[in-house]
């Protein structure tokens, strides 16, 4: 089980937003991570968890098997990618729900910088996850040869990842009702 899942919720190859989690991944002292550009989750289609293949049921594991989940997701028409909001759609209650989750997202510009937080806490909320109350926001002029180098964006990052792992601490029975997602699935 791992204490930390790492989700990058794009779909393009490898590039700032995979570095800055492999950022996330030293800060923590080792982290799992699901890249969605190359994890082969298939399209959501309403069929039974088990009839997925065995990738998209493998990234549903990793999220059901990790202790707490870091997303990461590009800003893109001014939301989440639709790979991020397939692997949700497929994900059931259980997954997320009491969980401690934290948000990163990237943008062209700091103009966007609630566009993904706004619209996943809604989806995260449905879940029940345990969702840090901030999250961290990173542009192109954090990096520095494709590498997350800027103090500020580290310093956050580091503080998110403290604040996941202190919310693991939280006895979720203590924490209210269950999601009304789970009364009703």
């Amino acid at each position: 089980m791992a204490d930390l899942l790492i989700i990058v919720g794009a779909a393009t190859p490898p590039g700032r937003l995979a570095a800055a989690m492999q950022a996330a991944a030293e800060i923590a002292g080792g982290a799992e991570t699901l890249n969605l550009a190359d994890a082969g989750v298939e399209i959501c289609d309403g069929r039974a968890d088990d009839a997925y293949n065995e990738a998209t049921r493998g990234a549903v594991a990793k999220m059901m098997a990790a202790r707490s989940v870091l997303i990461a997701a590009p800003v893109y028409r001014a939301s989440y990618p639709g790979v991020l909001k397939n692997l949700l759609d497929i994900a059931p209650v259980a997954v997320l729900q009491s969980k401690p989750v934290g948000i990163v997202a990237m943008g062209g510009s700091p103009h966007h910088y609630l566009a993904v937080d706004t619209q996943l806490r809604a989806v995260l909320a449905w879940f029940g996850a345990l969702v840090a109350p901030t999250g961290v926001y990173l542009t192109g002029g954090d990096f520095t040869e494709g590498k997350l180098a800027a103090g500020g964006a580290l310093k956050d990052l580091a503080a998110l990842i403290e604040t996941l792992a202190k919310l693991r601490g939280l006895d979720p029975a203590s924490l209210g009702p269950i999601p009304l997602a789970a009364r009703y699935t």
